[in-house]
């Protein structure tokens, strides 16, 4: 395959999984409880098996939770399988892959995707931190190939990041996100490729703060999760990190930066990260959160947020912790 056609309607096609792990098998769940026909393959027969008694057990506790309008049956059935990559894409309107990451697995297994399926099917990598430049940019096809970066699992994390590469036309990017976005998923393009994309970078940065906390002996793991379990975690859950601060200071994410900013940046000083937040970085950020709530409407959203909370912990009841 050497060029790219438009990008076709995909209703009736198949939508094909290449990899039967956790991912893959959470895709499956993602698309099929759509309305979509999933053919999930992977090389290995017991890779299969495995990834089918996990989506009929994910299923069920799917619908005891009220969280699909089928039956896990008729959801079911829409997931076929199969260990011949050449069937499994022949005919599908968008691809998965969802092997592990792994460079070297990834470049082969796109290339013979890439051979395989219709010029107009677009090519997703489920890659953690593997830009598509690193693993497509040899691809003859390599204009549809872009990375579509889930929440694990992206049944219940329903947010995924697509990272297109500077060769990804545009069509397909915009296509990506026009079938992803109709599954029920939160789709943000990410503007620049970078490696590690944003969700692992943002989770990173906690982890590794994390990991230097418990080296240095200043708390242990278990309290760590504690702090983010009920605290940090609970708050995201309902407001980012930007409209966090926003909302925790009278006068808004300016007036945060002004009285936090320098305690932050000692923070970072003293991990070797010197990312201080200049007045122009500020004014940027304050301007984009201003557009999206101006000043007047601060305490309206603030009520809004703790009545969200409070919705929050009434679900999680007694057991809060």
């Amino acid at each position: 395959m050497t060029d790219t056609e438009e990008p076709s309607p995909p209703d009736h096609r198949p939508v094909a999984i290449v990899g039967a792990g956790s991912i893959g098998a959470g895709f499956a769940i993602v698309h099929a409880a759509a309305g979509r026909s999933v053919v999930l393959c992977d090389a290995q027969p017991q890779a299969i098996e495995d990834a089918t008694r996990r989506i009929d057990e994910t299923l069920a506790d799917l619908a005891t939770f009220g969280l699909v309008d089928e039956t896990p049956a008729a959801v079911a059935a829409r997931i076929g399988a199969s260990s011949d990559l050449s069937a499994a894409v022949r005919d599908a309107s968008f691809i998965h892959e969802c092997v592990p990451e792994d460079l070297e697995l990834k470049k082969s297994v796109t290339r013979e995707i890439d051979e395989l399926a219709p010029a107009d099917s677009v090519i997703a990598s489920a890659s953690s931190a593997i830009p598509a430049s690193d693993y497509a940019a040899d691809v003859p096809g390599r204009a549809r190939c872009l990375v579509s970066h889930p929440g694990n699992p992206p049944f219940l994390l329903r947010v995924v990041e697509l990272v297109p590469a500077p060769f990804t036309d545009q069509r397909f990017t915009d296509a990506a996100r026009d079938f992803l976005s109709a599954a029920n998923l939160a789709t943000v393009v990410v503007q620049r490729e970078i490696r590690g994309f944003v969700f692992n970078r943002l989770q990173g940065a906690l982890l590794r703060e994390a990991y230097c906390l418990v080296r240095d002996g200043v708390v242990a793991v278990e309290e760590i999760d504690a702090i983010v379990r009920g605290g940090l975690g609970i708050r995201w859950s309902v407001v980012g990190p930007f409209e966090t601060v926003d909302l925790n200071t009278r006068g808004g994410i300016e007036r945060h930066a002004e009285l936090l900013g320098p305690a932050y940046e000692a923070m970072g000083a003293e991990r070797g990260q010197h990312d201080p937040w200049t007045d122009e970085l500020v004014s940027a950020v304050t301007r984009q959160r201003r557009a999206l709530l101006p000043l007047a409407q601060w305490h309206d959203r603030v009520r809004w947020r703790d009545r969200e909370l409070m919705r929050l912990l009434a679900c999680k009841g007694k057991d809060r912790q």
